[in-house]
């Protein structure tokens, strides 16, 4: 059986892996349900899947909730009879009584018990932020690590933007020399000095915005930043405040070609007054940036 999907690069928090492992591990049996084709409009895209176990457990979605019942009817039938199926929902599909709002149409792939030796592998390579190859049958997709935020900084603007991506569902790690702004914050780290935090790595998937009102100490923070692989590198400031980490990160031996990859302006709202505003409209910007990846 061969399956073609147009779109094979997805984001691991569209597939409800961990549930899926973790019901293989205790010897119970589940489908994995992937979208491998989408006509016109889809409220997922492909590559989004569902997970049905064998107790009648349903972890995902598929669409605003227009099918997944009767997906987990045909994935509990697969997992009776160990057979791969292809449902088409919405335009062509068979079943009339069950329309999409949107007008399009989807193609359903579900595998019964997918092999977990092939999930445990793509599960540790995303452990490590790499790309996975997740090969299931005639399923192949390319699982992309969750975006992370590298948030540094001192004060309200600090916490807005940590507290913001992490109620989002995004990875975060806070790091400040104030013990003040880390209060209650998780994954936050105090940071005495100016250099680069011991054992944080970054990866092609890291977005790194600063917050300080004193600026002297962005520029090692920002050096090490720049010569990364990091998709989104901002700093907040006044145009004078860029102009003058321009100039020390200069003076530090950083060519003129790599400013150029400092968010400007940073945040898409300009001349934001407020901590939440800022915030938001960062958060925003790294998001929209990371379309692209």
């Amino acid at each position: 059986m061969t399956v073609t999907a147009p779109l094979t690069r997805i984001c691991e928090s569209e597939l409800p892996l961990a549930p899926l492992r973790a019901a293989l591990r205790r010897g119970e049996p589940a489908a994995l349900a992937v979208i491998i084709g989408v006509v016109g409009a889809s409220y997922r895209p492909v590559g989004a899947g569902m997970v049905v176990t064998g107790s009648g457990q349903r972890f995902g979605n598929l669409s605003s909730g227009c099918i997944e019942r009767d997906v987990e009817i045909h994935a509990r039938a697969a997992l009776a009879d160990g057979q791969i199926r292809v449902l088409r929902y919405g335009q062509g599909s068979p079943w009339q009584d069950l329309q999409l709002p949107c007008g399009g149409g989807l193609d359903i792939l579900i595998l019964p018990c997918p092999e977990q030796a092939a999930l445990e592998a793509a599960t540790l390579a995303l452990q490590r932020r790499q790309e996975a190859d997740l090969i299931l049958g005639p399923l192949h997709l390319t699982l992309l690590p969750e975006l992370r935020f590298l948030i540094f900084g001192k004060g309200p603007e600090t916490r807005a933007l940590a507290q913001m991506a992490r109620a989002a569902g995004y990875l975060t790690e806070v790091f400040s020399p104030d013990p003040e702004t880390l209060e209650g914050l998780a994954n936050a780290r105090l940071t005495p000095e100016t250099d680069w935090p011991d054992g944080v790595a970054i990866d092609p998937r890291t977005a790194v915005a600063l917050f300080f009102h004193d600026h002297d100490r962005e520029p090692p923070l920002l050096a090490k930043a720049l010569t990364s692989d990091a998709f989104f590198i901002g700093a907040q400031g006044s145009a004078r405040a860029a102009a003058a980490r321009d100039e020390a990160l200069l003076q530090a031996g950083l060519p003129a070609t790599v400013l150029s990859r400092l968010a400007r302006p940073f945040g898409l709202i300009p001349s934001v007054r407020d901590p939440r505003s800022l915030a938001i409209s960062v958060l925003a910007q790294i998001l929209d940036r990371a379309r692209s990846l």
